[in-house]
């Protein structure tokens, strides 16, 4: 299995410096990381609008080590909130956060974390849209979860995700899935351990199954998060026995990849997310990528050897 492996390379200070410096690696990460500022996905933002796309934002980086790199992570959200609302781009776009980013790892993280997304979230609301709070391995989820639900005393749109290879996951999604929350399922994407999490990927299928179909069931609004034809057949028939309207539930797929699926579903009259990252920190983003989809793993490679 190569996804443990390119998962604990996301990790190796080595790995990042080799990966880097590979002749064919910008290529690849351009596929899947819009840009590196604000100004590079704006237009990105603004392409998908006019194609009936949604998007959510997340500025990449996680290895946050000081609470002054966790500000200047929440500054960077702020920032963009800021380029939205002058662009009146607030409605199309949402954002998604880490909590590592905002210092959730340092001493007092959990206050920490929660004190610098708050005015991210706050900014997003007033120019009408949301934050979605991105899952991280299982041992940030406990705090992921209480931040989330002090915020939406305040702001009830924001959003959370849950991990179908976890095994907590159907009893969190009964949990969530209650009127006005917002939550999106997606398989998982870290390495755990097999006493938390399913270790084989029909098990990790059926769970999500499982899932979506009690946040179909559920009062809440899901957000489907998978590029699987099959996942994404069944989460449409799930809505239809749920009795839900295709606006009452969306499907987020990532940037750079099955972009024709994007627009098809949009097309039918689905609500259509894109998860686009920017930002100059993406390795550990890109490898996460790579681990998901030996597909991914194999154009990577194509690239490195035909490039110079």
């Amino acid at each position: 299995m190569l996804g443990p492996v390119i998962l604990a390379a996301s990790r190796s200070d080595k790995m990042r410096r080799f990966i880097s410096a590979a002749p064919g690696t910008k290529q690849v990460v351009d596929r899947f990381i819009a840009g590196e500022t604000v100004d590079q996905v704006v237009p990105i933002v603004e392409d998908a609008a006019e194609k009936g796309l949604e998007v959510t934002l997340d500025v990449v980086g996680e290895d946050i080590t000081t609470p002054a790199q966790a500000e200047a992570a929440r500054d960077a959200y702020l920032e963009l909130i800021e380029r939205l609302k002058v662009l009146d781009l607030g409605p199309r776009a949402e954002m998604s956060v880490k909590l590592s980013m905002f210092g959730q790892a340092l001493e007092n993280g959990h206050e920490l974390a929660l004190a610098n997304v708050r005015p991210v979230v706050e900014a997003a609301a007033a120019i009408g849209t949301t934050v979605t709070l991105d899952a991280e391995d299982h041992t940030t989820l406990d705090s992921m979860f209480a931040i989330h639900e002090e915020l939406r005393k305040d702001f009830p749109q924001t959003g959370c995700v849950i991990q179908s290879y976890l095994f907590r996951t159907e009893d969190d999604a009964r949990r969530l899935a209650e009127a006005g929350s917002r939550v999106r399922i997606v398989k998982g994407a870290y390495k755990e351990p097999a006493s938390v999490a399913y270790q084989d990927k029909a098990e990790i299928d059926k769970a999500y199954v499982r899932i979506t179909r009690i946040l179909m069931e559920g009062e809440g609004y899901p957000m489907i998060g998978s590029h699987d034809p099959r996942l994404i057949a069944i989460a449409q028939e799930l809505g239809r026995q749920a009795g839900r309207k295709l606006d009452e539930y969306e499907f987020q797929m990532l940037y750079g990849i099955r972009s024709d699926e994007h627009v098809r579903l949009a097309a039918e009259g689905h609500r259509m997310r894109v998860y686009t990252a920017y930002g100059t920190d993406w390795y550990g983003y890109f490898m996460r990528r790579l681990a998901e989809k030996p597909a991914n793993l194999l154009f990577f490679g194509r690239s490195i050897l035909t490039k110079g």
